[in-house]
């Protein structure tokens, strides 16, 4: 199991210094994650090597947010006064997001034949 989380922790590694050194405008966690893909990508045996284990700590991955939620407490009041922009923000995204997700759906979806 160390072996495994320390390719994840290697390869976030990797894309939190990408990021710096490119002054991407993206986190450097999500440059790690496609840096691991196209590991994945290149060699199949590192999949096999790091399943089992990426598998074990998706099975508690809520624990994973606790840290978050803590500090979304933690930042509540410093944004007292900033409701209506934070409730129109998060309507806002929430609506876009269902967009999106129709959208790539029927992108997706296997064409119907023409009658």
């Amino acid at each position: 199991m160390l072996v495994s989380f320390t390719i994840l922790l290697l390869f976030q590694c990797l894309g939190e210094g990408i990021v710096y050194l490119l002054h991407l405008p993206i986190p450097g966690p999500v440059a790690g994650m496609l840096l691991l893909f196209a590991a994945l990508l290149a060699a199949p045996a590192l999949q096999k090597k790091i399943e089992a284990d990426a598998n074990e700590l998706l099975r508690h991955l809520s624990l994973l947010f606790v840290p978050a939620g803590v500090g979304i407490f933690a930042a509540a009041s410093s944004s007292s006064g900033h409701w209506l922009a934070l409730l129109a923000g998060l309507a806002g995204s929430t609506l876009l997001t269902l967009a999106v997700t129709a959208l790539v759906l029927r992108a997706a979806s296997p064409k119907e034949p023409d009658a």
